[in-house]
């Protein structure tokens, strides 16, 4: 049985391969052994089950992260640690997400976009550079950086040990963890 937590809402965002599930998921695992509920809302699983009738217009992403919100924001309200893995390319919709989660904290990925595509180990970069993916991010979609995230992982400079280690300082300071 998990201790009484109050819920919040992880929210990482970054290009494709920035390392964002990497983080997330150790985080969640560490987060789980200290007691907390927690969910994990990736990018690639959601996609096969909640969302998988949708495409990757700006119209469809927009509807994707709608209803991760709402999910997250179900759980975050219930006292679960609910931790995101969306690329999230747009600040607007990461700003409602914020609004709509309880205690919403921002987690940049930032990694610059040739390493990435060195990291891609599915080639999905090299398609869309050879155009034969449409609106990919980073590629011929855009990337809105956020402006103010509680968090900024350096992950071309850290360990995935150094980022989630950050993340969980930052938490603690937030009064979360």
């Amino acid at each position: 049985m998990c201790e009484e937590h109050e819920g919040f809402t992880l929210w990482f965002t970054g290009l494709p391969c920035s390392g964002k599930s990497a983080v997330g998921d150790r985080v969640a695992e560490i987060l789980k052994d200290k007691g907390h509920n927690v969910e994990r809302l990736d990018g690639d699983i959601v996609r096969k089950d909640l969302t998988r009738d949708l495409g990757f217009s700006k119209r469809d992403r927009d509807e994707n992260l709608r209803r991760v919100t709402f999910v997250a924001k179900l759980l975050s309200r219930n006292g679960v640690a609910v931790l995101t893995s969306f690329i999230s390319p747009y600040r607007e919709m990461r700003d409602r997400a914020r609004q709509e989660t309880t205690n919403f904290v921002e987690i940049y990925a930032k990694c610059p976009l040739d390493v990435c595509i060195q990291r891609d180990v599915k080639g999905m970069y090299q398609k869309a550079i050879r155009g034969e993916i449409k609106e990919f991010t980073g590629i011929s979609d855009p990337y809105e950086e956020p402006l103010n995230p509680e968090i900024v992982l350096e992950t071309d400079k850290e360990t995935v040990d150094e980022s989630v280690q950050k993340v969980l300082r930052r938490l603690g300071e937030l009064g979360l963890v």
